[in-house]
């Protein structure tokens, strides 16, 4: 099938409906409610990606929340518990579907076998009296090792027997089976892993095809460069481009080549499909979203460039130190850096910026409010302040808007 060629300034609409629809940002629950539909949107997705940064709630939890109404965070550890997901490495640590467990499989058993390295000399002794430990004694919490009482100042300064309790979990000895916060509870896997669950290693064929078909479930369209996004895998991304070549050689895929030049790859027809209505509704967005976090992509598909600053020098910084993407009627419109003060339960909004669009400034200004009442509301803050609008004519009135929320 020949390669379609896009043009002219309404040509991407249809591919980011497309994508949108894939990554569950158009319908408004799309997966369904509360702990099912949190479940079913793991599911779906693939991947939730675990992030340390705390300046508003945790982006696993923020992700799961854009797309789930009545989600709350303790919901994600219950699925935990319950065997739903597990915990383990995508392009970044993640919660991922169980039953993708074997997939896991060849990077653990990479790390294993010593053809791969997360810590380049781990201490086979130690780790073989914390896997006797486990055995004997049960679950264990990293903070239940003994610590001394030298103050440390980094993850590279962790003791040796925090740096074995990780390898063992990222080789598959072991597996997390708690969390309460960031304190993870690792246990043995085989008393972790539910008994129905595939431990068959996959071929590296087979690992491509779960790879293109899962990407193209989640984002309706792929680059082959993003279908292995962060994968340091050569023989896996060489699968990758033999199995999309077939399925194009056999018409079950077809290429798309955007204005910027980027070829994507989606499923024959997907273009035919009826495109779901758009809302309303503005949708505020973790920098470690599912949707925004190939920047390459974003920067080809939507014309937004965007990158997180928090790992910007406050100096060079252009947004501010935890910029969150703002989407509307299927475009991103701005971006909104700010914090939420738990003590004082207040949503500071430092500064909100708008891109160039061609929406109605009144219409964007509703539902910018009513999102951000419905966030705030998700940080359990009561109050909400606005710093710096740009451009500033659009100040005064988002200003008063703001100020007329009051308690929350």
């Amino acid at each position: 099938m020949a390669m379609i060629e896009l043009t002219g300034p309404k040509a991407l609409t249809q591919l980011r409906r497309v994508a949108l629809d894939a990554q569950g940002l158009i319908k408004a629950q799309p997966y369904g409610c509360g702990i099912e539909g949190a479940r079913q949107a793991i599911n779906h997705l693939g991947y939730v990606q675990i992030d340390t940064i705390s300046v508003v709630e945790r982006a696993h939890h923020h992700v799961l929340n854009t797309r789930v109404p009545n989600y709350s965070p303790e919901m994600l550890n219950d699925i935990l518990m319950n065997g739903d997901v597990f915990e383990y490495w995508s392009h970044a640590a993640a919660f991922l579907p169980m039953a993708d467990f074997r997939y896991s499989l060849p990077y653990k058993n990479a790390i294993k076998g010593g053809q791969t390295h997360w810590y380049k000399t781990p201490d086979q002794k130690l780790m073989g009296e914390l896997l006797t430990r486990i055995r004997v004694d049960g679950p264990l919490r990293s903070r239940d090792l003994e610590t001394d009482s030298k103050k440390r100042s980094g993850w590279w300064d962790l003791k040796p027997a925090k740096k074995a309790l990780e390898q063992l979990y990222m080789q598959g000895d072991l597996m997390v089976c708690d969390r309460t916060g960031f304190q993870k509870t690792y246990d043995l896997t085989e008393r972790v892993l539910p008994k129905h669950v595939n431990i068959q290693v996959p071929t590296i064929e087979e690992f491509a095809s779960h790879m293109v078909s899962q990407q193209l479930r989640c984002h309706g369209l792929v680059t082959l460069k993003g279908v292995t996004y962060l994968r340091r895998n050569t023989p896996l991304r060489n699968a990758v481009k033999s199995f999309v070549r077939d399925g194009l050689q056999q018409g079950r895929l077809q290429e798309v080549k955007v204005p910027s030049g980027e070829v994507f790859v989606l499923e024959t027809g997907a273009l035919d499909q009826p495109l779901s209505r758009m809302s309303n509704r503005l949708t505020i967005l973790s920098p470690f979203d599912n949707s925004v976090i190939q920047r390459d992509r974003l920067k080809s598909l939507f014309q937004y460039d965007y990158q997180i600053e928090c790992y910007v020098p406050a100096a060079k910084r252009q947004y501010g130190y935890f910029c969150l993407p703002l989407l509307f009627k299927g475009e991103f419109i701005g971006r909104m850096d700010c914090k939420a003060h738990r003590k004082d339960r207040h949503l500071e909004i430092k500064a909100l910026h708008f891109e160039a669009h061609n929406f109605d400034h009144d219409l964007v200004e509703a539902a910018f409010v009513k999102a951000i009442t419905q966030f705030s509301l998700f940080q359990n803050c009561e109050s909400v302040s606005l710093g710096k609008v740009y451009p500033s004519h659009l100040s005064q009135n988002l200003m008063r808007a703001i100020k007329h929320l009051g308690a929350l």
